[in-house]
């Protein structure tokens, strides 16, 4: 598969306006990107920007914190399907993992699937607040869930995707799911290693500069 092919293309700050999220659209036709990845205010208007492409519109709920009541992580997620979402990345309630509330987060993560209606769910960790157990925790509960995806970190908190933190998410779910590695990836040789770690997904918001830097001979990718 083509290196672009991993890559979210993300715009996700607070202070995104309609014109960046225009360029991010044209950039990710361009380079043929997996999708694009933007809060859920923009869900619409991106789908409209790729249309009769293959590249696919990806929001986020409960971002970045992930503290918000299950149910409103439900109704955002119904809100973005109906505004043509292809893929849903959700924030789990990270201090209810913490707690060792299980059921809370297995069933949050039900809810969002639910709503998602067959869609692609990817569930966001935030692993650099979590010690290993709790990842494998929030690993497992997200498959538990019927999650598609497990995924690194929001890119908003105190740390991004580590190898390290990639092949224990990748061991930890197997088959059952596949693994996005988000947060401080900006170059290609740490895109790279993400993918030989386990990742089969990349959340970048610098996917341009990666795929620019993709020697001849790794064009397998």
């Amino acid at each position: 598969m083509k290196l672009s092919k991993y890559i979210d293309h993300t715009i996700l700050k607070p202070d995104t306006t309609k014109a960046e999220v225009l360029k991010i659209c044209e950039e990710a036709k361009t380079y043929e990107f997996a999708s694009v990845c933007v809060n859920q205010y923009y869900t619409q208007f991106v789908h409209e920007q790729l249309r009769g492409s293959d590249v696919l519109t990806c929001t986020v709920i409960g971002f970045p914190l992930g503290a918000v009541d299950s149910n409103i992580k439900a109704n955002e997620t119904e809100k973005a399907i109906d505004e043509a979402a292809d893929e849903i990345d959700m924030v789990i309630n990270i201090g209810a993992l913490k707690d060792g509330n299980e059921a809370y987060v297995r069933n949050e993560i039900k809810g969002v699937v639910k709503a998602a209606g067959g869609k692609t769910v990817k569930v966001i960790l935030e692993t650099c607040l979590l010690t290993n157990i709790e990842i494998v925790k929030a690993c497992v509960l997200a498959v538990e869930a019927g999650a598609h995806f497990v995924k690194t970190s929001t890119g908003f908190s105190s740390g991004g995707a580590t190898v390290e933190t990639v092949k224990l998410m990748k061991e930890t779910v197997g088959d059952k799911a596949q693994v996005k590695a988000s947060g401080g990836i900006r170059d290609y040789d740490t895109a790279m290693a993400m993918i030989k770690a386990g990742a089969t997904r990349i959340g970048a918001s610098a996917g341009v500069s990666i795929v620019k830097q993709q020697p001849a001979e790794g064009s397998g990718y």
